[in-house]
Formats: C-alpha cells, structure tokens, sequence
C-alpha cells in the first residue's frame, strides 16, 4: 500500500507540474495566423498589351504594369521619387557629376538561368543609343551622350557628356538580356518574338500569353530565381478589357479580383461593392493652367503679375477638390510634387482670397464698373479664352474654373479639342490659356517646362522669361549634392509662387480596388500607375497557424 500511495503521489504531482506547464504556454505562447506561399490574383486592367519590353513600356501603361513585374533596372524609384539600389547594389559619383560606377549585385540569374552580368547592361544602353531602335526620341538623344565601359563581369562605368542631375533617373529602365537578343537588330525589337515570352530578372515571369474569347490575358508565375524575397503569391494573371468601367463590370461579374483603376465616374459604385477594398495614393501628375505669356500684344492683363497672382487668389481650389473631384486630388501649391523629396513645404500658399483678388486686380487696373459684368482697362476686356481636351472630367473642371472667375469679373470662354489638337496649339503657342494635365514622375527637373532656351521649340509651353529662375534651374541640373540641389529647387518653388507664370490647380489621386481575399496590400505615393503593384511581393492569399511568444506578437 505504502508503494501505490507514493506512486499515486508521483502521478498527482506530474499531472499538477504539467498543467501548471499548460497554465504557463497558455500564458506565453499563442498561435497566430501568417501569410503562407500560394494562390493566385487576377487583376483587370484597361488597355491592351503591345510588347513586354521595358524600354518599350512608354507606349501603353498596360506594358508598364506588367513589364514593372518581369524586369529590374539597375535603379528603381521610391514613393518620394527618389533613386534606390535594384540591380545595382551601390553606385559611386565623381566630384564633377560626370562618371558613375554602378556595381552590380552578385549571383542575380534571368529567368531563363543564365547569370546577369555588365554585358547585359551594355547591350541594354547600346540598344537605347542605336538611331534604328524604337525607344522614344527623348531616351535615345539622352543615352546618345553616354558612354558606357564594362570594368569586369560586375562593374560598369558611364561617362556623360556633361552633368546632368537626373541621369540616375535613367538607370531605373529595366535590363534586357543580351545571351537572348543579341543577334536582333535594334530596328527588329518592337516586332520581336521577345516581347509575348520575354526573360527577365524580376519576381514574376511570364508563364503564358493567353486570347480567351475577345479577352487578352497574360499569366506570369514567381520566378523561382529572383533575388529577392520570394513573393507568397504563387501567380498573377491580367486580363485586359477596352475601359475601366468593363474591368470594374469584369469585378462584378466574378471574372477578375481586382480592378487596376478606379477612375471617378465610377468610384461611387465602387464603394458600394462590399468586397472590393479600394486603395488610393497621389500620383506624380499635376493638372495646371498654362497662361500664354509670350502673347504680349494680345494679352497684355497676363503680363501683370498682380493679375495673375488674383487669378490664384480668386479660384477655390480646395471646393473644386471636394465637391468637383469627389476628394479624390490634393490642391497644388508649388510645380514639384508634394511628398517627394525637392518639395518645399514652406512655399508660400494661395488660399482662396476673394477680397485679396479683387483688390489687387482694381490695383492693376482693372475695374469692373456697376452693372458690367467684365473689368475692363480703358478700352481692354479682362477676357480669355480656355482650351481644354475633350476628356469630360477636364472640361467640368474648366467649366468650374470659369465659373469661379466669372464671379471676380474675368469673362473666360471654353475651347474645347482632342488631346493631340491641345498638344499640337500648346507645341504651335496657339492658346491664350490651356489647362493640361502633366506627367511628372521621379527628378522634378523643371527645366524643360520653366527654362528660357525652352520658350522656342520646348516645352516652355507658357513662355517664361525669367533671368533668375533659369539660372537656378541651369545650376540644379549639374549640382550632385541633392541637399545642394534642394536649396536652388527651394529658390526656384519660391520664385515660381512670386511669378505665378501658371495656375496649379491639384494633384489627382490615383484608386484601385483589390478583393478582401488578397491581403497585405500597401499604397504609398505612386510615380506610375504600375507603382500600385510596388509591394506585391507582401500580398498573400493562402496562410498558416503558428506559434509565437505573447512577447513577440506584442512587438
């Protein structure tokens, strides 16, 4: 008996020292749900694929957003449009900004096995500078000045004609592999069996290019040799369709996962859909109005700044944003994009000033005289005319615009043509006034719209002539040291509010919508629409229980 009371004894205290083991797990560890690799995402996209090739993707954002999965530049752009290492791990800057030497990150392989190496990146740039290749104009005249030196296997030298500022923006075009086009003229690139089964170094590869019924899909799988973290999805398909409201209906219908715009018509159906989770972001455009300055004759109120500073004043900007655009933009205070990393936050702001407006018009001259509905200057009418394209949403905007000005005595007419016809009177300087929506992604680089070697043949659309603002723009473009270049940047954002040679009017805001089934989907500032897929690595669908400390799920 002694022996049984001592073993039930035992057995009591085991049992106790085990739960109060239980008691002790219970209490620090938990199991908690993580993303697992697996599943696939299907986004609907509008627009229709020409060539995945990355030095073709100016052409057609559907080639941006799929290209943006397949290949890697040396360099890539961050939210602030700043240059960040990809292919290249560092790169080094000579003190006159004329040489950089870019070192390749090791062990990157194609899809296709092959490893990467400097020649790659030779035949990328010799393919951008031959006169038979169908990049655009601007990318050939830019590496047209470069010369690039392979040093050995993981080394590349390019030597610039001159300094230039924004070169680094240039190394963000994704490599092509040279062991698979080597053998193709530059003239063949666009028509090349490469662009429908290209190899690249990106996270995702292309698994097919598929025609389902009138839809076009591509099908890309995670490349199991990027040098990257692995993606946990384990495919993405896109689907493209003529517009955006047939990918939204393709959501509707259970054809897709995601819609790759969200564009304002629909965005209140959009909200609606319970499923359907929507992102948004500020992206590198901005929508301004082009005053014509070099029409001196013609128009002569646009050459007093105090007018041009009540044409600022006068408008309410912010009420455009909220009711006109739904929200869906930030009001522009300065020519460089807010959030990136040259904007001044301190740019003097014009807040809408009715009363400021009016006085500074009366200063300038122009009265508006009881029971007249225009100021007028001596025999002169304070009147213009506002051409805008076709595109609907403009038009409404420019309606707005009017209408606010119409309120201080300034008579504006709507002039309405197609987007080309608007680019062809902004190239010709036929307008007195046009409101464009301009694409501004990573450098801000001003020069090519505020310089005056830009008023003739450029793109100094309004016609510019300011000594001073040149200059800090001229010395911007060779200065290395971004925190150097930010100060003339600063002078040029004040000067610019000072001039006033345009009336910014917002920033849009870019939405799309991914289904509740993907998670782990992130949106900062987006340089292209192809930026919404920046963190797609991080999406997931499948998941896993595990175990973790309560210490470590606290973190």
């Amino acid at each position: 008996m002694p022996t049984l009371h001592r073993q039930a004894l035992v057995i009591a205290a085991g049992l106790a020292l085990a739960g109060i083991f239980l008691v002790y797990l219970a209490f620090t560890y938990t199991t908690v749900t993580v993303p697992a690799q697996g599943g696939a995402y299907v986004e609907g996209i509008a627009g229709f694929p020409y060539a995945i090739n990355p030095l073709l993707v100016a052409y057609s954002e559907a080639d941006r957003d799929v290209a943006s999965l397949v290949f890697s530049g040396l360099t890539r752009l961050n939210s602030q449009g700043e240059v960040e290492p990809d292919l290249a791990l560092r790169w080094e800057i000579s003190l006159d900004g004329l040489t950089y030497v870019f070192h390749l990150r090791p062990g990157v392989r194609w899809h296709d096995g092959a490893p990467l190496t400097a020649d790659d990146v030779l035949f990328t740039v010799r393919m951008l500078q031959d006169p038979d290749s169908p990049v655009p104009p601007d990318l050939r005249n830019l590496w047209s000045t470069v010369q690039v030196v392979k040093e050995d296997d993981l080394t590349v030298r390019f030597v610039l004609s001159e300094p230039f500022a924004p070169f680094l923006d240039y190394t963000t075009i994704g490599l092509l592999p040279a062991h698979v086009l080597e053998n193709v003229p530059a003239a063949e690139l666009s028509v090349h069996n490469f662009n429908l089964h290209p190899v690249g170094t990106g996270p995702f590869q292309v698994e097919a290019v598929e025609q389902e019924g009138e839809i076009q899909s591509i099908l890309l799988r995670a490349a199991p040799s990027y040098y990257g973290p692995r993606p946990y999805l384990d495919r993405v398909r896109f689907r493209f369709y003529p517009s955006d409201q047939s990918a939204f209906r393709a959501y509707r219908a259970g054809e897709v996962e995601g819609v790759a715009q969200i564009p304002l018509e629909i965005l209140p159906q959009a909200r609606q859909e319970r499923g359907l989770n929507l992102y948004s972001a500020p992206i590198a455009r901005q929508v301004l109005i082009f005053l014509n300055l070099g029409k001196k004759e013609e128009l002569p109120f646009f050459q007093q700044k105090e007018v041009r500073q009540a044409l600022m004043y006068g408008l309410d900007r912010q009420a455009l944003v909220d009711n006109l655009l739904q929200g869906q933009a930030l009001v522009a205070h300065s020519p460089v994009l807010a959030g990136t990393w040259a904007y001044y936050e301190g740019i003097h702001r014009y807040e809408y000033a009715p009363a400021l407006a009016g006085a500074l018009l009366e200063g300038a001259g122009w009265i508006l005289t009881p029971g007249s509905p225009v100021r007028m200057k001596g025999e002169q009418r304070l009147a213009f005319t506002l051409l805008v394209s076709t595109d609907p949403l403009q038009i409404a905007v420019a309606q707005e615009v009017a209408r606010q000005w119409a309120t201080m005595g300034i008579a504006v007419s709507i002039e309405t043509a197609a987007p080309l016809e608007v680019q062809q009177a902004l190239e010709r300087r036929e307008y007195q006034a046009a409101l464009v929506e301009l694409t501004l992604p990573g450098h801000p680089d001003p020069y090519p719209f505020w310089h005056q070697t830009q008023i003739t043949g450029g793109q100094n659309y309004a016609g510019l002539d300011h000594r001073r603002i040149s200059e800090v723009l001229e010395t911007a473009r060779i200065t290395v040291d971004p925190n150097r270049q930010k100060e003339f940047y600063r002078e040029f954002q004040e000067l610019f509010a000072d001039e006033v040679p345009a009336i910014l009017l917002y920033q849009p805001v870019y939405t799309y919508g991914v289904g509740q089934k993907v998670q782990g989907v992130q949106i900062g500032p987006l340089m292209y629409p192809s930026d919404r897929l920046r963190t797609i690595s991080s999406w997931y669908i499948a998941t896993r229980r595990t175990i973790v400390s309560q210490a470590e799920r606290g973190k």
